[in-house]
């Protein structure tokens, strides 16, 4: 116990980390026997489970959003279904996650929000109708989170057992051998990763020069290098992630690039070659100024409470969060209480979510209040549909109300930001805090880059 604070000798001490909750257990039973259920069920019953239920909720509209006429929109029914599911994979994860000690700092932050922008780049690649029809599936959500996923896996666990018994050394030749072992590994795979998904949908685009997209290969090798050589002492899970994910974004925006220079015919019929860049000025420059300046306005606190060596907003290890609230006045001048509320502002978590709501809110409402597209998602729908209702009453003439839909993703960035600055959590729920980010950025940040990648391309 640090001298000047209270003993905890009349609280419980928070559980180890590789002991779980009964909550945490009940979760954990619930989803095997879920997935059993549901084996048994496809198995002795195919058509009511899969035929009469599934298939229609969920496999059809993917099939109908990889199909020619795309986007297909989503029902109340399998949302609920997605929004269950993900919630649920958040508790299971952290769970296991915490258990099997994955890291939860800031740089596993980066590492997942590069993979986050991974999916929406590969989304607009499906929207231009770049892929082969045998692939479309692979791209739609929610396939492509789970694919993608796959890869995650994949990357981290191979870079894990080549570098990972690495990590502890801080030698130069140790590091030498780490950066090796990595640069051939993630090379193979980024290779892999262009040999499945870019080579067949050359082939279903006869007649065109992929000279840009080829050289995008070179350049994401590049941009593999020097990402290697920028994250030295970074562990190697983290650091095969983040490097995967930026060569493979680099990858699928050289072919942003190609569509922009010489598109192809899409499956509609239609061929696209109206390309406006000036909506990136709005929907990526505005998000990007507020992260600026909330940035800027806890980057010192963050730098000193690094120095302390905490986390911000995360308790000491042996504090729960009962005696730290019952106990507020005695806590009140440690680092972890007066450093956090500034220090979060400069957190990768909290600037990934305000970018990714601010981004999905702009691009959604120049997008169908000036761009003529439509909105999948019925609860956002209803929120546009109410847009346009005031507009009527005022005698609005522009747009199809969008502009709700923003001005309440500005207020859920607000609230957002609000929670994390007050929000302390107990050394044990980093990870639950780290994956309630994640699937703040996989509704906001992927649908609002998709969005503006869309606008930009025509598509």
């Amino acid at each position: 116990m640090e001298e000047g604070y209270p003993s905890q000798s009349l609280h419980s001490p928070p559980l180890p980390d590789d002991v779980y909750t009964t909550a945490e257990k009940a979760v954990i039973w619930a989803a095997l026997a879920l997935a059993l259920g549901l084996l048994a069920g496809l198995m002795l019953a195919f058509d009511t489970v899969w035929t009469e239920t599934l298939r229609p909720i969920i496999w059809e509209p993917v099939v109908k959003d990889a199909g020619a006429a795309g986007d297909a929109g989503y029902t109340p029914q399998n949302t609920a279904i997605y929004t269950l599911s993900m919630l649920g994979s958040v508790v299971l994860l952290q769970a296991l996650f915490r258990k099997w000690k994955l890291p939860s700092d800031e740089r596993m932050t980066l590492a997942l929000i590069a993979w986050v922008c991974l999916a929406p780049v590969l989304r607009v690649l499906e929207d231009a109708d770049f892929f082969s029809s045998s692939q479309d599936v692979l791209f739609i959500s929610p396939i492509i989170h789970l694919h993608l996923a796959g890869w995650l896996v994949v990357v981290a666990t191979v870079s894990h057992v080549v570098a990972g018994r690495l990590d502890d050394l801080t030698s130069d030749l140790a590091e030498e051998r780490k950066k090796t072992l990595l640069l051939g590994t993630l090379f193979a795979l980024l290779m892999a990763h262009w040999w499945w998904l870019y080579r067949p949908a050359y082939a279903s685009h006869e007649g065109l020069e992929f000279a840009v997209g080829t050289f995008g290969l070179a350049i994401a090798s590049a941009v593999l290098v020097a990402t290697v050589v920028q994250t030295r002492g970074w562990p190697a899970l983290t650091r095969g992630m983040v490097t995967f994910a930026n060569a493979a974004v680099t990858l699928g925006l050289a072919h942003w690039i190609q569509f922009a220079l010489t598109p192809w015919a899409q499956e509609s019929g239609r061929m696209s070659g109206d390309i406006t860049l000036w909506p990136a000025l709005v929907v990526l420059g505005l998000p990007a100024l507020v992260c600026v300046f909330l940035y800027r306005a806890g980057k010192d606190d963050a730098l000193q409470l690094r120095l302390t060596g905490f986390t911000p907003g995360v308790l000491p290890p042996e504090i729960g969060i009962k005696q730290w609230e019952e106990e507020k006045e005695a806590w009140a001048d440690h680092p972890v209480e007066f450093l956090s509320n500034k220090a979060l502002l400069a957190h990768p978590m909290v600037l990934g979510m305000v970018f990714g709501q601010l981004c999905d809110g702009f691009a959604t409402m120049m997008g169908i209040d000036m761009f003529g597209y439509g909105e999948k998602h019925p609860v956002s729908d209803s929120v546009i549909q109410f847009g346009g209702t005031v507009n009527d009453a005022l005698g609005i003439g522009w747009g199809e109300g969008a502009w709700l839909f923003a001005l309440v993703k500005a207020a859920l960035v607000g609230l957002i930001v609000w929670l994390f600055v007050q929000m302390r959590v107990e050394h044990r729920q980093q990870h639950f805090r780290l994956l309630i980010v994640l699937a703040v950025l996989i509704v906001g940040l992927a649908p609002g880059l998709r969005d503006i990648g869309r606008l930009m391309l025509g598509v």
